[in-house]
């Protein structure tokens, strides 16, 4: 069952950080409604959403709530409860379903649905404990990357392993549950390709991202990806294929590495807006987040367009003061800071994006400012 959701209706979204903010702020643009659910009362969608429900993302109750006051309803993360969403489609429109949140939510099983979709993955092993691990771990090179198959972000849940004798360091992950173990990749860059896919099988992807990463968080994405065109079409073929396999509906972030020779090999997947496609609400003729919109509401995608290079950066919770304070000295840059309640150091709290002619003057500038400075 398809819908078209029309202005005027209201757009229900689980959870209230900065990815449904800027998902309301798009969705309201065109004349939605927006509800929201989440545990805390003035979260960053809720300050800009007409209707707040608050309480944990699987509180039976909440959620009907939620369904009541929803025409349509989407999610900005991927760690809610997959029962939940699937009791909660069958009481409204939830048209991305909670299959493609059981695939992403756990490693194990997003890599055997990449390789299903006949697209290469890194190497690797799995293990439901540490004894496993140990009798399995000769089936790859050291060093390798241990990480939990649930939970986990921003490098947390995870472990290099670089000999035998640290293999013991992985033992506590096990306590989350089942673990996988990756074979450590020589890649050149990493890049992101977001692709969106509505209710028709329609699909549009988004400019390549390059993204650079600090301490495991992504620190900035610069647009277009210094790639060639022969790994560029590899990418896309490799972000349709799997968002075919999986019939998503809405956004799916497959985050790839790309090695020497130019090819490529998928990471993870990220189903919502990602942080690497945040630059387009600026550079392209549709942000990620209008499109986002459109595909879950039944409308037609609009393919997009790069007006101009740019550079994303993030800001965390250590770099708002010095942002503050060097504001006026950037003309240029376009802010973006999520209403966040606690400035907290590794937090992100916001998003500089910077249109250019020129990429390295701009990545100059950007370490020049000081305020990303170690």
């Amino acid at each position: 069952m398809t819908k078209t959701i029309l202005p005027g209706q209201t757009i229900g979204i689980i959870g209230g950080g900065q990815l449904g903010r800027m998902m309301a702020l798009a969705a309201k643009e065109a004349g939605f409604k927006i509800a929201v659910l989440d545990p805390a009362m003035d979260s960053p969608t809720g300050q800009v959403a007409d209707i707040q429900i608050v309480g944990p993302f699987n509180d039976q109750h909440a959620l009907e709530e939620l369904a009541e006051a929803s025409d349509v309803i989407t999610y900005e993360f991927e760690n809610i409860d997959v029962e939940g969403l699937s009791n909660l489609a069958k009481i409204a429109y939830v048209p991305q379903g909670s299959e493609l949140i059981r695939v992403t939510q756990n490693r194990i099983f997003e890599k055997q649905a990449i390789s299903e979709a006949s697209v290469v993955v890194t190497d690797y092993i799995t293990a439901s404990s540490f004894e496993e691990l140990k009798e399995k771990s000769h089936q790859l090179s050291f060093p390798f990357v241990v990480k939990t198959a649930r939970g986990g972000y921003d490098g947390k849940g995870q472990q290099t392993v670089s000999s035998m004798e640290e293999l013991s360091l992985v033992e506590e992950l096990f306590a989350n549950g089942d673990c996988v173990a990756e074979a450590f990749v020589e890649f050149t860059k990493e890049i992101s390709v977001i692709i969106q896919r509505n209710v028709h099988g329609e699909t549009a992807i988004l400019p390549i991202g390059e993204n650079i990463h600090k301490d495991h968080i992504l620190h900035e994405t610069i647009v277009p990806a210094r790639i060639d065109k022969k790994t560029s079409d590899e990418a896309k073929r490799a972000a349709e294929k799997i968002a075919a396999h999986l019939e998503m509906v809405g956004t799916l972030a497959v985050e790839m590495f790309v090695l020497e020779n130019g090819s490529i090999l998928v990471n993870e997947l990220a189903p919502r807006p990602h942080n690497s496609g945040h630059y387009s609400i600026e550079a392209t003729n549709i942000s990620q987040f209008h499109q986002h919109i459109r595909a879950i509401c039944g409308w037609p995608l609009r393919q997009p367009i790069l007006w101009s290079q740019a550079v994303m950066v993030n800001v965390l919770g250590e770099h708002i003061a010095p942002l503050a304070s060097k504001i006026a000295q950037f003309p240029n840059w376009s802010i973006h800071l999520y209403g966040k309640d606690e400035a907290k150091q590794k937090r992100k709290m916001g998003h500089v994006t910077i249109l250019t002619e020129d990429l390295e003057a701009t990545l100059s500038e950007i370490d020049a400012s000081g305020i990303w400075s170690e």
